[in-house]
C-alpha cells in the first residue's frame, strides 16, 4: 500500500511540474512574442529608453511662381533616447509632386542621395544598417504615401533630411489651389494588390496618437507667392495664417496657429488672379536633346442646354469607422444638397458601405417629395463603423440597372482610407459601360489617389471636402459642372512642328469651367510654328493657336512632364512587367522618386559600433475630425493570466502530493 501511494505521489509531482512548465512556455511567448499588426494601432508609450518620436519638426517652403509650385521639405530628427534607434516615418505626398532631389546631414557631414532601383536601394540601406552606418531610406508606398527610413541614429545625434518636388497648379472656376497634405489617414487592409504576405502593405501598420492629443514633432509651412497678375482672396479654409505683403503680386504666407497641431489636417492655400483671370498661353524647355511643352488654354463659358437628357445619380456612401463624426456629417450634408439640385425628371439611389452594404432601394428611384423623404430619412440613422470594403459596394453599384436613354452617374463618398486602390480601379475601368463615375472625398487628409484616380478611370471629375465650409460650394460646383457639355471632341495638334509624348494622348470632353492642360514633346519645330487647340463649343466648331516663339521657359518642364506620365502608369499599380520598366526608365532618367525607385543617403562613417539599434515607428496624429473607431487596439503586453485552469489543477496536484505524503507518514 506504501508503495502504490509513493508512486502516486512522485506521478502528482511529475504532473504538476510538467502543468507550471507548459504554463510558463504559453506566458512567455504571449508576452514576448507579440503578432506583428496589419492595420493601424494605438501608440503605446513605454519606459525601454527608446525615443518613440524622433522626428522633431518638419519645415515646408513654397514657392509659386505663377502656376508651378516648388516645394522644399526640411525633416529634423534627433535621438533623445538612451539608445541608438532605426527610426521610419509615414507621410503623405501630394499625388502631382514630382519629388527629384535628396540629402542627407548629420553635423556638417552633407550627403547628396542618389537615385537607386527599389530594391537595390533597400539591400544598400539594409548594408548600411547592419554595419552602424547613419543612413536614410525615402521609397513610395503609394503615389501619395511616402516613408522614410533612418538607421543608426545614436543618442543625441542630430539627422536633417531635405526633400524637393515640383508640382503644376491648376484652376477650378478661376481659383488657383495648392494643398500640402499634412498626415497619412489610417488605412484598412483589405488589399488585393499586395505582392507577397505583408510586403507592399506593411507601411499601414504604423501606429496613431487618440484624438485630440498633439504630436511631439511640429509642423511649419511658409508660401512665398510671386505672380505677374495681382492676386485676389488669398485665404486658407484649413490653417489660421498670416500674410505680408511686399506688392500687389508678391506675398508671404505663414501659420499663425500652434505648429504642435498643424500636421494633423491638409493645407490647403487658395488665391485667384485679377478679373479671374486664367494662366493660358504655352511654356517651353530644351533638356537632354529634347524639346518639352506646356499648353494651358482657358475655355469657353459654358453653353446651357434646355433638352437635357434624364439623369440617374447612384450615391455610393463610405460609413464605415473613420468616416464617424465630421466626415460624415459632412457627407450626409453633401449628399442632401445634392438631392435638392435634382430635376423632377431624374432618378436617384444611395448605396451605404462599410464591412457589408445596404441600399435605399433595389433600382433608382423617381424624384418625388416622397422618396426625397425616405432617403433623408435613412440618411439621419446612418452611423460610422467597420472596415472600408470600396469593392464589394464598386460591383453591386456597377450591376445596378439603369432605364435605356438616361444618363447615368455614380458618385463615390468616401476618405478613401483602404490600400486596395488598384482593384477599385480596374473594375470601375472594366465596368463602366456608358456610366460616369464621379469621386468625392470628404475629410481632412483625404486619400486622393484614390479619389483622383477613380474619376480619371471614370472620366469625370474629383472633388474633395476637406472642412465642412466646403460642403456647400463644392455641391454648387458638382451641379454646375455635369450640367452641361463646355467643349467636345478637344484635339491638340502642330503646325510647322511635330508633336510626340503628349499627356493626355486624347483630352476628354470638358464639362466645366476650368483650363486644358497638355504637355508633351516636339521636333523639327520651323520658325512660324504653333501648337492648335480645337473642339466643339454649343454654338460649333472652335479653334485657338499658340506661337512656339511666343512661350516662355521654365526649368522644371522635363520634370513635370515625366510626373504626368507617371500618373497615367500609376492608374493600374500593379500594371504589367513593361508599365513597371516604364516606370524604372522614367524614375533613372529625370532622378524622380517613383514606385521603382528609391533615394538612398548613406555615411561612410560608422556612427554605432556597439549593438545593433532598435527599430521604432514614429506614431502620427489621427487626423482633424476623424474618430479612434478608425483605428484598431494597442500593441499591449500579455496580461497576466487569472487563475488559469493548469494553475488550479497544479495546485490540486499538488494538494493530493501532500495528503499522500502525511496518510503514508513520509
Amino acid at each position: 500500500m506504501i508503495a502504490i501511494k509513493t508512486r502516486l505521489r512522485r506521478l502528482c509531482t511529475v504532473l504538476a511540474l510538467v502543468s507550471v512548465f507548459i504554463l510558463s512556455f504559453s506566458m512567455s511567448r504571449a508576452a514576448g512574442e507579440p503578432e506583428t499588426p496589419q492595420s493601424p494601432y494605438f501608440a503605446v508609450q513605454n519606459d525601454s529608453g527608446l525615443d518613440q518620436f524622433p522626428m522633431k519638426d518638419s519645415k515646408i517652403t513654397v514657392r509659386l511662381n505663377g502656376v508651378i509650385a516648388s516645394v522644399h521639405v526640411r525633416q529634423h530628427y534627433r535621438n533623445e533616447g538612451k539608445a541608438p534607434i532605426n527610426a521610419r516615418y509615414i507621410f503623405p505626398g501630394s499625388t502631382r509632386a514630382a519629388v527629384n532631389a535628396m540629402t542627407m546631414t548629420i553635423g556638417d557631414r552633407r550627403l547628396v542621395a542618389q537615385i537607386k532601383e527599389k530594391q537595390q536601394a533597400r539591400q544598400i540601406f539594409a548594408a548600411a544598417k547592419a554595419a552602424g552606418q547613419t543612413a536614410s531610406l525615402l521609397s513610395q508606398q503609394r503615389p501619395n504615401v511616402f516613408s522614410m527610413d533612418v538607421a543608426n541614429i545614436v543618442a543625441g545625434d542630430d539627422v536633417v533630411v531635405d526633400m524637393e518636388y515640383t508640382e503644376f497648379l491648376s484652376a477650378n472656376e478661376g481659383v488657383y489651389e495648392f494643398m500640402y497634405p499634412g498626415v497619412v489617414g489610417p488605412r484598412y487592409g483589405g488589399d488585393a494588390d499586395r505582392a507577397g504576405p505583408g510586403q507592399a502593405v506593411a507601411w499601414i501598420s504604423n501606429p496613431y496618437l487618440r484624438k485630440g492629443k498633439d504630436s511631439a514633432t511640429t509642423q511649419d509651412i511658409e508660401v512665398q507667392l510671386a505672380s505677374p497678375i495681382v492676386i485676389h482672396d488669398l485665404q486658407s479654409p484649413t490653417h489660421q495664417i498670416i500674410t505680408r505683403w511686399s506688392g500687389p503680386g508678391n506675398a508671404v504666407v505663414r501659420l499663425n496657429e500652434p505648429r504642435e497641431s498643424a500636421g494633423n489636417r491638409d493645407y490647403v492655400l487658395r488665391y485667384r488672379l485679377q478679373d479671374n483671370a486664367i494662366v493660358s498661353g504655352i511654356t517651353r524647355f530644351t533638356a537632354g536633346n529634347e524639346n518639352y511643352f506646356m499648353l494651358q488654354a482657358e475655355p469657353p463659358k459654358r453653353v446651357a442646354r434646355a433638352d437635357l437628357p434624364a439623369r440617374d445619380y447612384v450615391f455610393i456612401l463610405d460609413i464605415s469607422g473613420s468616416m464617424e463624426g465630421f466626415p460624415l456629417t459632412t457627407a450626409k450634408s453633401l449628399i442632401d444638397k445634392l438631392l435638392a439640385g435634382l430635376n423632377s425628371n431624374d432618378r436617384f439611389n444611395i448605396l451605404f458601405f462599410s464591412g457589408g452594404s445596404q441600399t435605399l432601394s433595389p433600382a433608382s428611384l423617381p424624384v418625388t417629395p416622397e422618396n426625397l423623404a425616405l432617403a433623408r430619412e435613412m440618411l439621419s440613422h446612418m452611423s460610422g463603423g467597420g472596415g472600408t470594403e470600396l469593392l464589394p459596394a464598386l460591383q453591386q453599384a456597377l450591376a445596378m440597372p439603369v432605364a435605356e436613354g438616361t444618363s447615368r452617374s455614380l458618385v463615390v463618398i468616401t476618405d478613401g482610407y483602404i490600400t486596395a486602390e488598384g482593384s477599385a480601379f480596374r473594375l470601375v475601368d472594366e465596368n463602366l459601360g456608358h456610366n460616369n463615375l464621379f469621386a468625392f472625398g470628404i475629410g481632412s487628409a483625404v486619400n486622393r489617389f484614390l479619389i483622383e484616380g477613380l474619376a480619371k478611370v471614370g472620366r469625370a471629375e474629383a472633388f474633395v471636402v476637406s472642412n465642412e465650409n466646403d460642403a456647400a460650394r463644392e455641391a454648387e460646383r458638382f451641379r454646375n459642372y455635369i450640367s452641361a457639355p463646355v467643349l467636345t471632341d478637344i484635339k491638340v495638334s502642330g503646325n510647322g512642328v511635330e508633336l510626340y509624348d503628349t499627356e493626355p494622348a486624347a483630352q476628354p470632353d470638358l464639362l466645366a469651367e476650368r483650363p486644358i492642360l497638355v504637355l508633351g514633346k516636339y521636333r523639327g519645330a520651323s520658325g512660324t510654328a504653333s501648337i492648335e487647340l480645337s473642339g466643339i463649343a454649343g454654338s460649333g466648331p472652335k479653334s485657338w493657336k499658340f506661337a512656339l516663339s511666343d512661350a516662355d521657359k521654365d526649368r522644371n518642364l522635363p520634370l513635370l512632364w515625366a510626373r504626368k506620365r507617371l500618373e497615367r502608369l500609376y492608374v493600374f499599380p500593379n500594371a504589367a512587367d513593361t508599365a513597371r520598366e516604364e516606370i524604372l526608365s522614367l524614375g533613372m532618367k529625370y532622378s524622380l522618386l517613383t514606385s521603382a525607385t528609391s533615394f538612398i543617403a548613406v555615411d561612410e562613417k560608422i556612427s554605432n559600433s556597439g549593438a545593433p539599434a532598435a527599430d521604432v515607428k514614429q506614431p502620427q496624429p489621427l487626423p482633424a475630425g476623424v474618430e479612434n473607431t478608425a483605428v484598431g487596439a494597442p500593441l499591449q503586453p500579455a496580461p497576466e493570466p487569472e487563475a488559469p485552469l493548469l494553475v488550479w489543477f497544479a495546485a490540486l496536484l499538488l494538494a493530493l502530493r501532500a495528503l499522500l505524503r502525511r496518510s503514508s507518514g513520509v
